[in-house]
């Protein structure tokens, strides 16, 4: 029978054409499927992998392999057998098979299946743990369970596939310090990220409400700065819910966490917010504080605190320098998030130490910024330099543009799309996180009634599933610049979310909708069909994986 080509930009609109070929639900949905006829059986089959492939990915592997095991009730053996390029290139094969193949793109994975065998081809780990969430998707449910299901029909399709990522960069940040949320809890935010395909966690851990990981050298920074003493009800400065609330990661837990999110093909950014976001620290050591400004507390409210480091001492500088090789030594990707957002400049206005080291670097205010933005620019480019001297590139998000920004940095552009289309246009690589489609604690729905309460109170600042699907991150950017986006994030802020439950809910399934943004080219994006997707398949795998997520609109309970 001649194969039938479906683009994944039609499985929507062509509801018949998807019901005859049983297009399988995978979301993100891969760059080009090609459905044919038949199927291969999971049941018991037997796994081949070459030997040349990474040692992460032979253990992704035996991880499906396992869990085909338990669920089947049948064993699914794997083997490293010599010879199996050339076997597999004889046609002379009968099972799973995984092979090496260097010619596939970074992350990119092609999946052959026929009613005999099943080739899978990648070049990287990510490429391999990728195309394992895609056979895992094309199976039912259940092999997500952690309990037998003879029952059930462990058949993938007959098809051809082939996917690569269309950003490098897709990630999530998890605000771990305006409510706290245990190793656990990470663990289970980066297990759904690692099944949509998404790769890097922003791990946002110093805050003007709570310090979130342990520093050697200043022990205090946990001692107090992880701990308020109570936190207002809702937005009621006046209140009170009476509850002392803090925590942190020990450096043991961090380097558990970073292990975990490798495994998945996660790299861990993280965030030390600076110059300002910086009262847990100055309620820790407030010689580190502008003339006039203490006494400091960790803030039991949310805002923007005027409250900030006093950057015209060296001991200051010294200070951040100390942390941010503290942390950078435990987490081994490319990029350290320096914040830079929000740092009102008032203190440093009357504060004699910052006047004095304006006026010894010679910032004057003009037109373009104030001396003390740009004193703002010496401690970004300051940073840079040190911890470029610990392999790590800076992001910073897209207040670090005013004034004047050092070659290498990246902007993260959050105050909308406007930040991001001209850090571009100067040259400098950027990430999408505007905050009008990608900020996950906005509420779900225009009816805010409907909702549990959130930091968006107007509906029109509302970041439906649909709002959020339908963001094309190219827009309004000039063609020759569009290059410098290396991809696309989304943030969960925690002011107004305390539970683990209500953390989920605000993450899903906004994050599949997302995955989609990051992950295919916008012909291959379609709304209608993701919906079915989400219907027919993937709410029953967040069911059978315990998370709490928000029914969509559209589907109907």
């Amino acid at each position: 029978m001649k194969r039938i080509l479906v683009l994944i930009a039609l499985l929507g609109p062509v509801c018949g054409l998807a019901a005859k070929t049983a297009a399988p639900s995978i979301v993100p949905a891969p760059q080009k499927i090609e459905l044919n006829k038949g199927s291969f059986n999971m049941k018991g089959v037997a796994i081949n992998c070459d030997p040349a492939m990474d040692h992460n990915a032979l253990r992704a592997v035996r991880q499906l392999a396992d869990r085909l095991t338990l669920v089947s009730g049948k064993l699914s053996e794997v083997a490293s057998p010599i010879g199996l390029q050339r076997a597999v290139a004889k046609g002379k094969i009968k099972g799973l098979y995984f092979l090496q193949d260097d010619s596939i793109a970074p992350e990119g994975y092609k999946i052959s299946v026929e009613p005999r065998a099943t080739v899978v081809r990648a070049s990287d780990f990510n490429g391999f743990y990728y195309a394992l969430q895609t056979i895992r998707q094309m199976l039912p449910p259940a092999i997500y369970a952690s309990e037998p299901a003879p029952g059930a029909a462990w058949r993938i399709p007959c098809c051809e596939i082939e996917d690569a990522p269309r950003f490098g960069y897709r990630g999530i940040l998890l605000d771990c310090c305006r409510h706290f949320f245990s190793v656990e809890e990470v663990k289970k935010v980066l297990d759904v990220m690692a099944m949509y395909k998404l790769n890097r966690l922003h791990w946002h851990l110093t805050e003007d409400q709570g310090w979130r990981i342990e520093i050697d050298k200043y022990p205090k920074l946990t001692e107090i700065g992880a701990f308020r003493d109570y936190t207002i009800i809702k937005r009621d400065l006046n209140s009170s819910d009476g509850q002392r609330h803090g925590g942190y990661y020990t450096k043991d837990q961090i380097r558990d966490v970073v292990a975990y999110a490798q495994a998945r093909g996660i790299t861990i950014i993280p965030e030390v917010d600076m110059p300002g976001h910086m009262v847990a620290a100055l309620a820790s050591y407030p010689e580190l504080g502008c003339a006039g400004s203490a006494p400091y507390k960790v803030l039991t409210y949310w805002g923007v605190s005027k409250q900030v480091l006093n950057v015209g001492k060296e001991e200051t500088m010294r200070f951040l320098e100390d942390v941010c090789s503290e942390v950078a030594d435990l987490f081994p990707g490319e990029y350290f998030n320096i914040g830079g957002d929000e740092c009102p400049r008032d203190e440093w206005k009357t504060d004699p130490d910052c006047q004095a080291k304006i006026k010894e670097l010679g910032l004057v205010s003009d037109e373009n910024a104030s001396a003390e933005a740009r004193l703002q620019n010496y401690v970004t480019a300051r940073m840079q330099k040190f911890l470029a001297t610990k392999g790590k590139k800076i992001i910073g998000w897209d207040e670090i543009l005013e004034g004047e920004l050092a070659e290498g940095a990246t902007v993260m552009s959050w105050r909308g799309t406007k930040g991001g289309i001209k850090a571009a246009s100067m040259g400098y690589d950027v990430i999408m996180s505007p905050n009008i489609y990608c900020y996950l604690d906005h509420c779900q729905s225009t009816d805010l009634e409907s909702e549990p309460y959130c930091i968006t109170q107007k509906p029109e600042r509302a970041v439906t599933l649909t709002k959020l699907y339908h963001y094309e991150p190219y827009d309004g950017m000039d063609p020759d610049s569009v290059h410098h986006i290396l991809g696309v994030q989304g943030n969960l802020w925690t002011e107004f979310i305390g539970t683990n439950e209500y953390l989920e809910y605000m993450l899903l399934p906004r994050l599949l909708a997302l995955s989609e943004v990051q992950w295919c080219k916008p012909e291959n994006k379609d709304y209608d069909r993701f919906l079915l997707d989400l219907d027919g398949h993937e709410l029953a795998i967040l069911e059978k994986l315990g998370y709490n997520y928000r029914r969509p609109d559209e589907i109907k309970k």
